[in-house]
């Protein structure tokens, strides 16, 4: 198979008219009569996309109308990945060849409408506007009453250059019925037709008496921020307690250079590290706290003290007491019962609790 292939190869490109380049890609051209799309340059050698994002470009561009072209479908296609694919078809979005909007249907629900317009640039210019006198006329995809999120994608036939040829009858086409609300109509051009891709813009929705208008979604109020916690107090700051949480501030520099504190932060975090001294935290506890994991970079040194000193600060230690083991309640020892001879627990001997009622006897 493989020999067939280079022989045809051979014979195509001896075929080719011209001076062959010595090096690089060589065409060999074979016009198309069907299946086939035109793609512009603009977008097959366009510098600022990924090549897959051409490529997913070109695939949607060969689709009809209707199709459907979520993440999940590609994905299910090609080889790539969902992510891939989605940062493909942002790279459309960013550069004017798709659009994606959320629209509201009838029935309430909410769809996305996907739009591709294969020559973003002319419809930016002005060059292609549906419904301007001598405009190609748009051929609109018949939607469903309950349309479902899909590619909506209109066709343009667009004439070739005018060729010198024998004047015809002219012909007259009637209009398509569509059930687009829109009126359009096709007209029947020339033989090689171009196909065009254009943004359509969506009728406005008419209002009906007496109907109830829909209702507004209004965005999410954002969450109120929690207040700051208080630095930790102890309950008596007792001078020999100020003096070692301030020489632990002072000396945090030396065991991380980020860890800078002016005067006036260590007067406002003392009292954070005096109650940690106050529940029985060591020296070295508190200096491995502030210090250990630093965010690279450190911005505001003081601030992240303050959290860490809230944020970790130790229960109190328990007392000696706290940490015996509760005692289990006495457990009653068996005893055999009187009447029946079976055991049963009880601090003192006698009956059973079906032996007491023939006996008299309380439970």
């Amino acid at each position: 198979m493989d020999t067939q292939h280079d022989n045809a190869l051979a014979h195509a490109l001896a075929a080719i008219p011209g001076p062959v380049p010595p090096s690089g890609v060589i065409h060999i051209v074979i016009p198309h009569t069907n299946r086939f799309t035109v793609v512009g340059n603009h977008l097959a050698q366009h510098a600022g996309l990924s090549l897959v994002a051409i490529g997913i470009g070109v695939h949607i561009q060969s689709l009809p109308a209707g199709s459907e072209i979520s993440i999940k479908t590609l994905a299910a296609r090609f080889p790539e990945g969902e992510v891939r694919i989605a940062c493909a078809l942002r790279e459309l979005e960013a550069h004017g060849y798709l659009r994606r909007t959320r629209v509201r249907l009838a029935k309430g629900r909410v769809a996305t409408r996907t739009v591709f317009c294969n020559q973003p640039g002319a419809v930016l210019r002005g060059g292609v506007v549906p419904g301007a006198p001598g405009a190609p006329v748009v051929a609109a995809a018949v939607r469903n009453p309950a349309p479902a999120p899909a590619l909506v994608r209109e066709h343009l036939r667009v004439p070739e250059p005018a060729r010198v040829r024998e004047p015809e009858p002219a012909r007259v086409t009637e209009p398509e019925p569509t059930h687009v609300p829109e009126p359009t109509r096709v007209r029947e051009l020339e033989p090689g037709l171009v196909r065009e891709h254009i943004r359509v813009r969506e009728p406005e929705p008419t209002a009906v008496a007496g109907a109830r208008p829909a209702p507004v979604r209004l965005p999410a109020p954002t969450a109120p921020k929690q207040p700051r916690r208080p630095l930790p107090h102890p309950h008596a700051l007792t001078p020999e307690r100020r003096q070692a949480a301030s020489a632990l501030l002072a000396d945090l520099r030396r065991h991380a250079v980020e860890l800078v504190l002016s005067e006036e932060a260590v007067e406002e975090l003392v009292p954070g590290v005096a109650a940690w001294l106050e529940r029985d935290a060591t020296t070295d506890a508190i200096r491995h706290a502030l210090t250990a994991d630093l965010p690279k970079p450190l911005k505001h040194p003081a601030r992240l003290l303050r959290h860490r000193l809230t944020a970790l600060l130790p229960p109190p230690l328990p007392g000696v007491h706290d940490l015996t083991a509760p005692r289990r309640a006495p457990v009653p020892p068996f005893q055999t019962c009187d009447g029946c001879e079976r055991a049963f627990r009880s601090h003192e001997p006698g009956h059973c609790r079906d032996c007491r009622a023939p006996y008299g006897e309380a439970a």
